[in-house]
């Protein structure tokens, strides 16, 4: 088995709190960060299947359908694939913050479902993200991680202001994991 690389969705694909989206609800509302599309492309190119793992608490909370969030993923694998990248897979958890459930990060359900569903060895993949949660999970799960943003005070493997700037290291990584 070999490993792969997870990634948060909010914050580290797409813009989150900011100016023009403050949360994703719709697909209309989902822009991709700068130069996502193409460190997902090198990914690919790599040869690393690359997974979405995202905390959706909206859906428990009732600010979003569970229909379209599914909208709003095609609608991101479809940017993605105008740009030759893609996503082997997501996995989302819909449960609210503090629903006790065993898929919402920092616990490692949904990379361990990952993990079973496509036969990825953890120990050998990566976790990126913009939270401490983000972090935590991977961490829990034995995985590198690496922080994406500017939040110095989150212990991660690495740092990286975006998903683009942290990819040399990334393949490095991923290279020494699966020898």
């Amino acid at each position: 088995m070999e490993g792969a690389i997870f990634l948060d969705r909010d914050g580290v694909i797409n813009e989150v709190l900011t100016e023009r989206v403050k949360y994703v609800n719709k697909p209309k509302d989902l822009y991709l960060l700068d130069g996502v599309a193409d460190a997902i492309k090198i990914f690919n190119k790599e040869g690393f299947k690359v997974f979405v793992v995202t905390n959706q608490g909206g859906i428990g909370l009732g600010y979003m359908k569970e229909q379209m969030l599914h909208r709003i993923h095609q609608h991101l694998l479809g940017m993605l694939r105008q740009h030759g990248a893609y996503i082997d897979d997501i996995a989302y958890c819909p449960h609210r913050p503090k629903g006790g459930c065993s898929c919402r990060k920092p616990k490692t359900g949904m990379l361990e479902y990952l993990a079973d569903k496509h036969q990825i060895h953890l120990h050998k993949s990566i976790m990126i993200g913009d939270r401490d949660v983000d972090i935590e999970a991977g961490k829990k799960a034995g995985m590198k991680t690496v922080l994406i943003g500017r939040d110095d005070s989150i212990m991660a493997d690495a740092h990286f202001k975006t998903l683009k700037d942290s990819v040399d290291w990334v393949i490095k990584e991923m290279k020494k994991n699966n020898r």
